[in-house]
């Protein structure tokens, strides 16, 4: 046996001495090599950013036992969780993790033909020494940027960026469906009228507002801006989740009307702002906002929010016949795989079809906590209630701590008006609690 793994030994040595004299020999091997040497260097810096996050995680699960344990009341978790993020922030921007030396080339067309629009797909022409030439072909998945950097400015690549497409597409739909899956329906369907009202009134409010300002910003400082630009961007801006303030009103256990009014118009304002957006963009600047259009819109909203509502519905519903026609009870990790995935298709579905995926999800989770969750074993029903809120929730607010660092002076104008502010309630209480006292 140990002469088998000197032989294994000395075998690799070998295949990797005639790989360097086939590369020294043969120049196209070289680039092979500098391939497989980058893609070997990526992997180890992807590894060593997920290594950073799951330590991370282990450390805010100690955490949050130690504050819990010892009930301290200064500070929350959620915050303690930024906190970490942004000393991982820190740690990325001020060093060389997560970094990797990279090279930007300027590609011109062939017979200088002009380049319109960014293409889907880059073919890169590369002529060694001594050798034929090789072509690459790059797929252009990262989307497109404006970049008007030179190409020495632009020599490291961060790899530890904060990503929307992961945001939205892989952390927030499990946080929503949690809160759904424990939404005290009572309250929330108590409460539809007002948060309907905020949802319709306050987010076209909030939108109107918004744009209204930009506009005048934009004509102030002489910005080349339009008006329905500018309006866009305040339909888009008025679509909030307050993930934060729900995480700490779970843990503050507030009032329960309360915390209804928050969630329900925090997840119903994407469809308001959905069509808002849709119907701004759909205008051009010579066409005129009438009662055709008005009603364009209003068919447009009952389209996307009743079709989420219906598809959310539709597939949490199947999922509960699923458990209780069958008997995959008697797997509960089968049980429960099939629960979480068929949830997240609510979200998938919905995203394709071009309705707005976080109403499909939290009808999802509403009509799961009513029929499927009763189909569960009693494994299952632990493991859904309590997979979700603890391991996304901290990767958000891991990701909002990190990604802070590249904002730092925005964050510390923050910091300085959050603490200007509570000095100044504490300043109003004191004198109101005086005037009670006087009267």
């Amino acid at each position: 046996m140990r002469m088998r793994y000197v032989l294994v030994a000395l075998l690799a040595q070998t295949m990797l001495s005639l790989r360097g004299l086939d590369a020294r020999h043969d120049p196209s091997a070289h680039i092979a090599q500098a391939a497989e040497k980058r893609a070997h260097n990526i992997h180890r810096v992807d590894t060593l950013i997920l290594l950073l996050f799951v330590t991370l995680l282990v450390l805010i699960v100690l955490t949050s036992w130690f504050f819990k344990h010892h009930r301290f009341q200064f500070i929350h978790e959620t915050g303690l969780t930024l906190f970490y993020g942004l000393l991982i922030g820190l740690l990325l921007r001020y060093t060389n993790i997560g970094v990797i030396e990279s090279q930007t080339i300027d590609v011109i067309q062939k017979n200088n033909t002009p380049v319109r629009e960014p293409p889907d797909y880059l073919r890169l022409e590369v002529d060694p020494v001594n050798a034929p030439k090789v072509q690459f072909h790059y797929e252009m998945i990262e989307g497109f940027f404006g970049d008007k950097k030179k190409q020495s400015e632009r020599q490291l690549e961060q790899k530890a960026v904060f990503s929307p497409e992961i945001f939205f597409n892989m952390l927030l739909p499990p946080i929503i469906f949690n809160a759904g899956y424990s939404l005290k329906k009572r309250n929330f369907f108590r409460n539809i009228g007002s948060i309907l009202a905020f949802v319709f009134i306050g987010t076209t409010i909030s939108s109107l507002v918004t744009g209204m300002l930009m506009f005048a910003f934009c004509w102030i400082f002489s910005l080349s801006f339009s008006f329905k630009e500018t309006f866009f961007f305040g339909s888009i801006l008025s679509a909030t989740d307050p993930v934060t303030v729900l995480a700490v009103f779970q843990e503050m256990r507030v009032e329960p009307d309360l915390f209804a009014l928050v969630f329900g118009e925090s997840v119903l304002n994407d469809a308001v702002a959905i069509v808002l957006s849709s119907s701004i963009d759909s205008f051009s600047s010579s066409q005129s906002f009438d009662l055709n259009a008005l009603l364009a819109a209003a068919l447009d909203f009952i389209t996307v929010f009743f079709g989420s509502l219906f598809l959310g519905s539709l597939i949490g519903c199947s999922n509960a016949l699923l458990t209780k026609l069958t008997e995959i009870h008697e797997f509960p990790l089968l049980e429960s795989a099939l629960f979480i995935l068929l949830s997240y298709l609510s979200f998938l579905v919905a995203e394709f079809v071009e309705l707005t995926g976080i109403v499909a999800v939290l009808f999802c989770a509403i009509c799961q906590a009513h029929y499927t969750y009763n189909n569960l074993s009693e494994e299952a029903q632990m493991r859904t209630k309590q997979f979700f809120q603890v391991f996304f929730e901290a990767f958000h607010f891991i990701f909002n701590g990190q990604v802070s660092i590249y904002f730092l002076w925005r964050c510390i104008l923050l910091l300085i008006c959050s603490l200007h502010g509570k000095l100044f309630h504490k300043k109003e209480a004191k004198s109101h609690r005086e005037i009670i006292f006087n009267d």
